[in-house]
């Protein structure tokens, strides 16, 4: 998968692109029909204003939310992608700094944590996985995400759940 990776303030100077392709990399160990080389994934690090307004726009929510996610491709089309062929956009995925950031200090995790599981929840959502359809399907979601993390070494971000 190719991120296009567009960092702005006030998300401080950091690692963002080294995280986000660690995201990948675990993600895609979990959920392997994200591996297919073809895919392209804009992700945005930005402010709460820029989010408030995408949610509002494209969602209908008017308020800032932590990430925000936008599918290109159906979950029957991404599954049936072949490998070979020209890039295929799976969608963009957008981070609110400010709420992160507050959820961080309220989870008491660091910044970097917690975007890194909202980029891995994020790239989920591309991939056709939705927690809003119901308690089996936030499960399922929520069991790949904490796997993913584990990789990487962050934290379950849940701890109220058993996925073995």
């Amino acid at each position: 998968m190719e991120l296009d990776i567009s960092v702005e303030d006030p998300w401080p100077a950091g690692a963002w692109p080294d995280l986000a392709d660690r995201a990948v990399a675990a993600l895609t160990e979990v959920a392997p029909e994200l591996a297919n080389p073809r895919f392209s994934v804009s992700l945005l690090f930005t402010s709460d204003e820029e989010v408030h307004a995408l949610n509002r726009e494209w969602r209908e929510r008017d308020k800032p939310t932590n990430v925000l996610s936008f599918p290109m491709l159906e979950r029957d089309d991404l599954l049936a992608l072949d490998e070979d062929g020209p890039p295929e956009l799976l969608g963009d995925v957008a981070l609110a700094h400010e709420t992160c950031a507050r959820e961080a200090a309220e989870k008491g995790v660091s910044l970097e944590d917690h975007a890194v599981h909202l980029i891995v929840h994020g790239l989920l959502h591309l991939a056709g996985y939705d927690h809003e359809l119901g308690e089996a399907e936030a499960v399922e979601m929520e069991a790949l995400e904490t796997k993913a993390l584990a990789l990487i070494g962050v934290a379950d971000p849940y701890g109220d759940r058993d996925y073995t």
